[in-house]
């Protein structure tokens, strides 16, 4: 493993950069005999001598400073040694602690060579904890991976990445953790990923299950390299700055709710557009713009008038979904929970008829006071819809908003299915033929 890497490193080695520093010290050995000489002359009385080698070497020296160096650390690169480590004391390091201070006590009372000797041994340990340790936080990168859509209550694969940049020596007993702010308690992250090997110049993956019970917007601030490598008796963190936010869309799996609203809503929609389809919706007088074909010739027959059959359109699959989200929000802290609760199960009972809809190939529209998509095929919509119901909050009605449903009345060329938390009596009487209602008061 290590030849190699030694034979790459002499293929990649960078010749103007040896160079340099092949002269940087040169010319420091150089500075250093006339510093030498000059001690020498001085002690024989030569005192102009002496001064002019000092001075000498001393510009060399800042000579060397002031141009070899800063190029040569341009050269290097040091990102790997100018990273924040934080510390922790685990309980075994306290507890060694305490025994490195009881032998030391004993040492210095009783001046044992034995216990001096074991005194430097435990020292000794502590110093190459933090060698080691440091070393393995070294040169390492990593790459959280999540899926583009995620839904709320459903378990997901994340894919973790931890990438071991080091050209010769590999990264041992890694644990990845979330960490953010108090004020963002919400992690991404919550349960450490535990990696025991990352090969010098290698990758090591991790599939990572996460499940968010809640719509919204989670954000992970940044993440945590720990290790108690190699004793255990300090645990260093190295903070990997990786801002993720992710936005969870509501649950969209049917309940029993959603399966008793369907047949209902799919009712009302042949009940409200009438076509040329194959389900009998009503008998009805002719009149003369109605084609022959459709005369009941029998009923006719017998009530002595033409009368015509009319059909619900099955193929019509065009609705308007719309949230009124403007509600009468309780300031009582218990009143509120439950209004939270009952909210929740309103955004994913929307979420769950929109995704219906898609499914059958629909065309809809979809409505909020911030949003209004344009009437489309299902599937060209349905993400817009369910990402603006993730954000989607309720809003205290006020005068200005109090029209939000009386704007839909004019629309009755629509099919719409409305949720909101208006009282039935303040309803428009023109919305009732043309939309079905999902109070919110009955979920």
């Amino acid at each position: 493993m290590v030849t190699p890497s030694v034979s790459r490193l002499w293929r990649e080695r960078d010749r103007p950069g040896w160079r340099l520093f092949g002269v940087s010290m040169i010319t420091l050995a150089v500075a250093l005999v006339m510093a030498l000489f000059s001690a020498a002359v001085a002690r024989q009385g030569r005192l102009w001598l002496a001064s002019a080698s000092a001075l000498a070497a001393l510009m060399l020296a800042g000579w060397v400073g002031v141009t070899s160096v800063p190029a040569l650390a341009k050269r290097t690169s040091l990102r790997w040694l100018l990273y924040q480590v934080d510390y922790r004391l685990p309980k075994e390091g306290v507890i060694f602690l305490g025994a490195v201070a009881v032998v030391a006590l004993a040492a210095v009372n009783t001046g044992n060579n034995l216990l001096f000797l074991i005194l430097g041994c435990l020292l000794a340990c502590i110093l190459i904890s933090g060698v080691l340790s440091r070393t393995v936080l070294a040169g390492v990168g990593m790459k959280f991976a999540l899926p583009e859509r995620i839904f709320a209550g459903q378990p997901l694969l994340a894919v973790l990445e931890i990438h071991n940049e080091k050209e010769i020596l590999p990264s041992l007993s890694l644990r990845v953790v979330g960490e953010g702010s108090k004020k963002q308690p919400g992690q991404i992250l919550s349960r450490p990923v535990y990696f025991p090997y990352i090969a010098n110049h290698g990758v090591a993956r991790q599939k990572v299950e996460l499940m968010f019970p809640r719509r919204g917007v989670y954000r992970q601030e940044s993440f945590g390299i720990r290790t108690k490598f190699p004793f255990g008796l300090f645990e260093k963190t190295r903070r990997v700055d990786s801002p993720i936010e992710v936005v969870v869309f509501p649950d969209v799996t049917p309940t029993t709710q959603t399966y008793e609203l369907l047949p209902l809503i799919s009712g009302e929609m042949a009940s409200y557009y009438r076509g040329r389809g194959h389900e009998l919706h009503s008998i009805r007088p002719y009149q003369p713009s109605d084609s022959a074909r459709f005369v009941d010739w029998k009923l006719s027959a017998k009530t002595g008038a033409l009368q015509v059959r009319e059909y619900a359109r099955e193929d019509e699959r065009r609705l308007m979904l719309v949230f009124d989200p403007f509600m009468n929000i309780p300031a009582n802290e218990r009143q509120r929970s439950d209004f939270d609760e009952r909210f929740e199960r309103a955004v994913s009972l929307m979420g769950s008829i929109a995704w219906h809809f898609q499914e059958v190939r629909a065309e809809m529209q979809f409505r909020t006071d911030r949003l209004t998509t344009p009437m489309a095929h299902g599937d060209e919509i349905i993400y817009e819809v369910l990402r603006e119901l993730a954000f989607l909050e309720p809003r205290p009605v006020e005068p200005q908003n109090q029209q939000f449903v009386e704007t839909l009345a004019g629309e009755t060329e629509i099919f719409k299915i409305i949720i909101t938390q208006r009282p039935q009596r303040t309803l428009p009487p023109a919305l009732w033929s043309s939309s079905y209602f999902i109070f919110f008061d009955s979920l």
